[in-house]
């Protein structure tokens, strides 16, 4: 069975490793579709693979998602397919290792900070610019604070401020920056040549046990997270004229 044909994804089985580039213009804005994708490649790995690489082309790694409906039904679909890809990348059947050598913005963030693993170019941007859209984003607030803490997720998304690659690694926002742009495809293949030197079973064990206690959020949180995105989207979409 051959990979899927998803637009704005570039899919290839090399070895034990599934290569995912992101390639959707400037933005690397992603789909609701690209999101089904993802998170049934997670679920439902190709045969052979232990190790899902993604990774961006272009100058951003993802500015963050579509934003196509207004309505309840379709805001709340739109937030839970987000949630079903959140709890994928951490608690799906493919060890998640994010190489993120551009900016990063929303739900882009989130791609590589819920990899297992994620190494960013010192030089790249991270923020959350909902705030500025008078949006409050609840789906990211659902998984930021156990990588952060309370106080620097309140920041982060209450200011919109920006961090570098290096800062943003300092905190716990992601595993690693590389020494440079430059050093970051290197560190990333030695890093998943580590993992697969490993039997897959513990790797398995570990996944499961960090996603049940120290996941992206609980059931219940997620839940919560996604009727509070539809209502705060409602409110936003009311207000403009």
């Amino acid at each position: 069975m051959g990979l899927p044909v998803v637009d704005g994804l570039d899919l290839s089985l090399k070895g034990q490793v599934l290569l995912v580039t992101v390639q959707r213009g400037e933005a690397n804005l992603v789909s609701m579709e690209m999101c089904r994708a993802l998170t049934d490649l997670l679920l439902n790995p190709p045969a052979g693979a232990r190790v899902m690489h993604l990774r961006a082309s272009g100058p951003a790694f993802c500015l963050g998602r579509d934003r196509g409906h207004a309505g309840e039904d379709g805001l709340r679909e739109e937030a839970e397919t987000l949630v079903r890809l959140n709890r994928a990348l951490s608690g799906g059947n493919l060890v998640t290792v994010a190489e993120v050598a551009g900016d990063a913005a929303g739900y882009g963030v989130g791609l590589a900070a819920l990899s297992d693993l994620s190494f960013v170019s010192p030089s790249a941007r991270f923020w959350f610019p909902e705030v500025e859209a008078g949006l409050a984003p609840t789906v990211v607030l659902a998984w930021l604070p156990a990588l952060v803490g309370r106080s620097r997720a309140f920041r982060l998304v209450a200011s919109g401020v920006k961090i570098d690659g290096r800062e943003a690694a300092r905190i716990g926002l992601f595993t690693a920056a590389a020494e440079s742009a430059e050093h970051l495809p290197a560190l990333v293949a030695e890093e998943v040549e580590m993992l697969l030197r490993h039997p897959p079973q513990p790797q398995r064990e570990i996944r499961s046990f960090l996603h049940e206690t120290l996941g992206n959020g609980s059931l219940n949180i997620d839940r919560l997270s996604v009727e509070r995105l539809v209502t705060s989207s409602l409110r936003l979409n009311q207000a403009t004229p």
